[in-house]
């Protein structure tokens, strides 16, 4: 009977838990950000950014980072490409 009440509690807690968790998950995936130059960032840390082709011309390029209070972000800004020679 013990066995059973603990069993039940569990689930109980382990449902809860689980819909704490999801929130979390679902804050994780943003909407793209357009990058401007009146933008004003909160960078904390930097996660991960895109790899630049190599082409000589303006390419959009995505940086993924964490702000100040922990939120995940995806930066959207326009770089130019890796291709380009000087001479």
């Amino acid at each position: 009977m013990k066995a059973l009440l603990v069993l039940a509690i569990s689930s109980v807690c382990l449902s809860a838990f689980a819909d704490e968790a999801s929130p979390q998950v679902s804050q994780q995936k943003t909407a793209v950000e357009q990058y401007s130059y009146s933008s004003e960032l909160d960078i904390a840390k930097v996660i991960s950014t895109s790899e630049i082709p190599s082409v000589c011309e303006v390419v959009p390029a995505q940086m993924v980072y964490l702000d100040s209070h922990g939120m995940q972000h995806t930066l959207e800004y326009r770089v130019m490409g890796n291709g380009c020679s000087n001479g």
